[in-house]
């Protein structure tokens, strides 16, 4: 049982890409590594190196350079797994590499693709969960309201988070207690679309002064970004925003909107200098927040930069084609939340959704597997 269980977590993680090997050598032997996988790794991944349940990634056919590169990981403690760094630290560098030569020379795993996975969008299902907030917040959501936000560009998980409030009753507002619906997954992609979405330009509002206001804003920079546009995925942008809406909003922190950060700031601040910094935000240029794609095929684009390098040496990272859906699931979800190592891999991913992390995976588990 327990070289069952160890065999379940076989590497296959996505590493940074344009990671380098040029140590790694030719690949072992192959039927010697068939002996070692019919003693230890069959009973998890098979004789075909088809993962036996949902979780557990397919072996066959994957690249032998990112194979020994993920065993090594978890030899050197890269990659934090007691059971198996225990169980490659008592493999010698002859049964790494004769067990890789033999899954990687498998035939892949077949798959049946799901035909309509790869047109599924939380992008587009994000503009119909969208459609009743437009009489509020404009049809593009941008809003032509006095003291209703623009949500155009705004950052995702900042845009879920408050809506949650909503429903909480954190922040009170009737039409927003129901905003989205109930499910999370579903507030991520309306969120993904408002974030996808062009935030317009506003003209200077009735009440401030934008000049005066500037100064004020000193601090507030370093969480939401110079001149107002955030870069975190977290942190809402302030440029381009309704400004009675931003006065509303920083007045609250005075009473209800809990914030200790903001709380600590706003108190000294007079109504007047809330004027005067609302004043200089909403006349800021505004831009989308960055790394939102509209589509399931830009986001797997974007991934198959490194993925779709075809056999370059060069190139240490994973086929994704045909994999198991809940593992690109697991492992995507693991460097988005710095569970995993790779910087290049948590930039890229940070502002992802799990409705986007879900869609990716979809799209490659049910793409016809590559051959070799």
């Amino acid at each position: 049982m327990k070289k069952l269980l160890l065999s379940i977590l076989i590497p296959l993680a996505f590493t940074g890409c344009g990671d380098r090997s040029s140590t790694l050598g030719p690949v072992g032997n192959a039927d010697a590594g068939k002996l070692t996988a019919e003693k230890s790794c069959k009973g998890c991944h098979g004789m075909d190196g088809g993962g036996t349940a949902p979780g557990i990634p397919h072996l066959a056919a994957q690249r032998a350079a990112y194979m020994l590169a993920s065993i090594a990981e978890y030899k050197e403690g890269k990659r934090s797994h007691a059971a198996l760094k225990d169980m490659t630290g008592q493999m010698s560098e002859a049964d790494v590499r004769n067990v890789v030569a033999f899954y990687a020379s498998l035939p892949p795993v077949p798959v049946l693709p799901a035909k309509e996975a790869q047109h599924s969008s939380p992008y587009e299902e994000g503009k119909a969960l969208a459609e009743p907030c437009a009489k509020c917040h404009g049809e593009d959501g941008n809003s032509k309201i006095s003291g209703t936000p623009t949500l155009a560009g705004q950052q995702p998980h900042y845009l879920v988070a408050a809506i949650e409030e909503y429903h909480q009753g954190d922040r009170k507002s009737a039409p927003m207690s129901s905003a989205g619906g109930n499910s999370k997954m579903n507030l991520e992609k309306l969120a993904w679309y408002y974030a996808s979405q062009v935030p317009d330009q506003r003209s200077a509002p009735p009440f401030g002064d934008p000049v005066a206001g500037e100064p004020t804003t000193a601090m507030c920079g370093g969480c939401h970004g110079p001149k107002g546009v955030s870069t975190d995925a977290s942190t809402p942008s302030l440029a381009g925003q309704d400004a009675k809406y931003l006065v509303n909003a920083m007045n609250a922190y005075k009473t209800t909107r809990q914030n200790w950060g903001m709380q600590r700031y706003i108190a000294g601040l007079t109504e007047k200098d809330i004027e005067n910094m609302a004043a200089y935000y909403s006349i800021q240029k505004p831009q989308s927040a960055q790394a939102m794609s509209g589509s399931i095929k830009e986001l797997v684009d974007k991934c198959n930069r490194c993925h779709d390098a075809g056999d370059n040496p060069a190139m240490v990272v994973p086929r994704m084609n045909g994999q198991d859906r809940d593992y690109l699931v697991m492992s995507l979800r693991s460097y988005r939340d710095g569970k995993r190592q790779s910087s290049t891999m948590h930039n890229m991913s940070f502002a992802y959704s799990n409705a986007m992390i879900e869609s990716i995976a979809t799209w490659y588990a049910s793409q016809p597997p590559e051959k070799h």
